[in-house]
């Protein structure tokens, strides 16, 4: 069965924070807009994160992260969950501090936190131009 995008329009995403507030220029949807144009820009601080809740389960295959060089995570922990349950850790990323897509691993669930441990910056800013989650929906 192909791969299909799994974040729609009915999926709720929040972010950890967003640089100096200014949602319309830096805010989440723009990980998700397509265009080499725009970001989520994350404020100072360590241990940024994003939150994916799907409108109904999915079977995650990969994980595609487009970060800006320079404002990169180390190491990147995904936890998921179905519907009612807690967070669980379902791995690690070790991400390469470049503008490359980043690609990983394959489960089912209703929810994924994305959680950047610790940035590239000194100030801990992480800045994502493309976030793509590919799978199935169930």
């Amino acid at each position: 069965m192909p791969l299909e995008p799994l974040v729609c329009a009915d999926t709720t995403t929040r972010v950890s924070s967003v640089l100096n507030r200014d949602v319309k220029q830096f805010g989440k949807k723009h990980m998700f807009d397509t265009s080499e144009e725009t970001c989520w820009n994350s404020d100072q601080g360590t241990c940024q994160w994003v939150t994916l809740d799907f409108p109904h389960p999915v079977k995650v295959s990969q994980l595609h992260i487009q970060f800006q060089g320079g404002f990169s995570s180390r190491l990147c922990t995904l936890e998921g969950c179905r519907a009612g349950e807690e967070l669980v850790k379902i791995s690690e990323l070790y991400p390469q501090d470049n503008n490359a897509m980043q690609i990983s691993f394959a489960k089912v669930l209703d929810k994924l936190k994305i959680t950047f441990e610790s940035s590239t910056d000194f100030f801990g800013r992480i800045v994502v131009y493309h976030l793509g989650v590919l799978g199935e929906k169930l």
